[in-house]
């Protein structure tokens, strides 16, 4: 039971760590409100690659193979929303700060931690990598078809846990910024890089080979 185990927080940390879009995001959600509404969105990222986790064992090679066709519009697909959110986000920021500094209209109601899962959720499913990540492992680990039910599950736990266990650090190290910068120049700041780094890994999605 330990090979699964450990095969599971490898796969975890591996498609997690690498702090993307989806963890940019995270930390300038968490810096913007609060840790809770931050540990809820976090859930809502390792929830996603805890599913397509369990996709990827659950389907193996027929998994693979039907996502195969359709992954470039996927690739399109998840651009486009990641380009979309970037200027949402900066424009929602610049009006709240042109909004701040003349004094006419307060700032809009943060996201609520329901909001903040599902959003993130919805988010990161977009993204086709992940579950072809999963699934290639398991593939090339042979595992698909000869992991016992039980195996099966301590896997996708395992990948779960570790999701989870980086995305509330990543929240945690929102948390810590938005004490730093309270005022409404820093969060300007984190809304536009944050946009930034949004636009940059759609480019490199949409100029990436294959």
């Amino acid at each position: 039971m330990t090979a699964p185990l450990v095969a599971g927080l490898v796969a975890g940390y591996g498609i997690a760590v690498p702090v993307g879009a989806v963890g940019t995001y995270l930390v300038s959600l968490t810096a913007r409100t609060s840790l809770r509404t931050g540990a809820c969105a976090a859930l809502g990222v390792a929830s996603a690659d805890g599913l397509y986790a369990l996709l990827a064992m659950a389907g193996g090679s027929a998994l693979a193979a039907a996502l195969r066709p359709v992954l470039v519009p996927l690739r399109w697909a998840s651009a486009l929303v990641l380009i979309a959110l970037a200027v949402l986000g900066t424009v929602a920021a610049v009006r709240r700060y042109r909004g701040h500094q003349l004094a006419t209209r307060p700032d809009p109601p943060p996201p609520g931690p329901g909001r903040a899962y599902l959003g993130l959720l919805g988010i990161t499913l977009l993204n086709p990598t992940t579950v072809v990540y999963f699934a290639a492992l398991v593939l090339g680990a042979g595992s698909a078809g000869t992991a016992r039910p039980l195996e099966q599950g301590v896997f996708v736990l395992a990948a779960f846990a570790a999701s989870a266990s980086w995305q509330l650090l990543l929240a945690g190290g929102g948390a810590l910024l938005g004490r730093a910068l309270t005022g409404h120049r820093g969060r300007l700041a984190t809304a536009l890089a944050s946009s930034g780094v949004m636009v940059a890994l759609a480019v490199r999605m949409l100029v990436a080979p294959g």
